[in-house]
């Protein structure tokens, strides 16, 4: 059954944002409509679920709004029985906020493929490519008021304020991760403001916003709100660690691109504060792709990975401690531990 109602909610999420995108689907405008078409992974070539991603970030929101309600104890909500539906142009304003940013960072980073596809600047260039992301942020907005035909005002006013705090948030850790890329006196401390902004933010907006909508009483929705928060966390470290030492047929990434592009991750910032070896190379330029491996047991070998994976294993509980205190309901509440437990790589 689970399963069906997580592909229920992927169904309904695909469908909400195409509608929304098709905003642009005009006349005039049928060129730069399909440009946001092939970022989302709809058209041209490689199109497909893989070059659409895995949509986790609405799944969750869903999710978040319907394990709020306990239908063995109370068969209506107070707006009438809690139908998930009715959030679903929240879920897609969520994606569309998460794909503008990636847009963005695409050419901030002069990254030229993005899940084995070319990017859309690097199809159409920088400027049409930010006027792409520019479209996608404005049409995020305008899908979180879309709320309005069945949540009261204060409500959409609530989840908008969320969304845009969200967003400020995702520019702030966006400005430190390029502000960081010329420095060499970063310390540990300086890693978590940087990817609090640009993966938690954005994760808690998911469950927040979904709580919200489920109607949850402040302590619920802001044990969902902190569930959010140290999934992302928890998640970027992760990320961290596969970024250097990952298997490149699972990950679909380089693990030589992190070291050779300098990334100032976790295990990096662990062995700079060291002083060792590894900092000392480091510290003298860029590293070639043929030094990879060596690095990567050096920095092995200085604790920089299990240092990782031991914060991971602190923010994986703490996420997960806050999933249960906030106590989600019935099938999807199944659901969302599930998918909890296996973005964390946790057995349940």
């Amino acid at each position: 059954m689970s399963a069906n109602l997580q592909q229920s909610m992927l169904d309904a999420i695909e469908i909400e944002l195409k509608q929304q995108v098709a905003r642009l689907d005009q006349p005039r405008t049928k060129d730069f409509h399909e440009m946001l078409t092939y970022h989302m992974g709809w058209t041209g070539d490689g199109a497909g679920p893989f070059a659409a991603g895995k949509r986790i970030r609405p799944l969750l929101t869903l999710l978040s709004v319907i394990s709020c309600f306990d239908e063995d104890k109370n068969k209506e909500g107070k707006d009438g029985k809690i139908n998930w539906l009715h959030a679903v142009s929240a879920a897609s304003s969520i994606e569309l906020i998460h794909n503008f940013s990636l847009v963005h960072d695409d050419i901030q980073d002069n990254s030229e493929l993005r899940r084995g596809r070319k990017t859309v600047w690097a199809n159409w260039g920088a400027p049409m490519a930010i006027n792409v992301g520019d479209a996608l942020f404005v049409i995020a907005n305008q899908s979180v008021m879309d709320l309005a035909e069945h949540y009261p005002a204060e409500m959409v006013v609530k989840a908008s304020k969320i969304l845009s705090q969200c967003c400020l948030e995702l520019t702030q850790g966006q400005y430190l991760d390029m502000s960081y890329e010329e420095r060499t006196d970063l310390s540990i401390e300086d890693y978590w403001p940087m990817i609090a902004g640009k993966t938690s933010a954005l994760l808690s907006a998911c469950t927040h916003i979904g709580s919200l909508l489920g109607y949850a009483n402040d302590e619920k929705m802001e044990n969902f709100r902190l569930f959010g928060y140290h999934l992302g966390l928890a998640f970027q470290v992760q990320d961290d660690i596969l970024g250097i030492w990952g298997d490149e047929a699972l990950t679909g990434k380089s693990a030589s691109s992190d070291l050779v592009e300098g990334k100032n991750s976790l295990p990096v910032l662990f062995a700079l504060e060291k002083k060792g070896p590894f900092a000392e190379r480091w510290h003298q330029g860029p590293i070639s792709v043929d030094e990879v491996d060596a690095m990567a047991d050096l920095l092995e070998k200085e604790g920089g990975k299990a240092y990782a994976e031991q914060v991971s294993e602190v923010e994986t509980q703490k996420a997960l401690d806050h999933l249960y205190k906030a106590n989600p309901q019935g099938e999807a509440g199944e659901i969302i531990i599930g998918l909890a437990n296996k973005l964390l790589k946790r057995n349940q």
